[in-house]
């Protein structure tokens, strides 16, 4: 029998601004967040995500390299960011030149189990629980689904 290599949850590399509050445990490395920011427990945000101020991210989300999410925006329990859509048939297995990016807006609130694909979401948006947005959203309003579409 082998024995794993066993990691531990912690943060690294990360640039804070003032009144920060995270809830452990979370993998946060290579970061910014502004001010007033929250992280709840289980999180993992990677390198190069860029997060506003007065922005609250919710247990169990997974923010991946090159997210910029804006100021006041809330990120729900278990949202899901893509940077690789697969597009040679498989992951890019480490072939970074294939993922793209993603922005979101500032006042854009994201429910729970959201997947968000490599897009860019304007300001003063409503994600449904469970949507995945798919293509760029260019108007403020409430978008849900599967793919993402504007119901109000």
């Amino acid at each position: 029998m082998g024995t794993p290599t066993l990691y531990q949850s912690k943060i690294v590399n990360a640039e804070f601004g003032e009144n920060v509050k995270i809830v452990e445990p979370v993998n946060i490395y290579g970061c910014k967040l502004g001010n007033n920011c929250f992280v709840g427990p289980f999180v993992e945000i990677q390198k190069d995500v860029t997060i506003g101020n007065n922005t609250k991210v919710q247990s169990h989300a997974f923010v991946c390299e090159l997210v910029t999410i804006g100021n006041d925006c809330f990120i729900g329990h278990g949202v899901m960011f893509i940077n690789d859509l697969f597009q040679n048939g498989g992951p890019a297995r480490g072939n970074k030149d294939l993922w793209k990016s993603t922005r979101i807006g500032n006042n854009v609130s994201i429910g729970s189990n959201a997947t968000i694909l490599p897009v860019e979401i304007c300001d003063n948006v409503v994600i449904g629980a469970g949507a995945v947005v798919t293509k760029n959203i260019t108007e403020a309003g409430v978008y849900a689904g599967n793919p993402a579409r504007k119901i109000k």
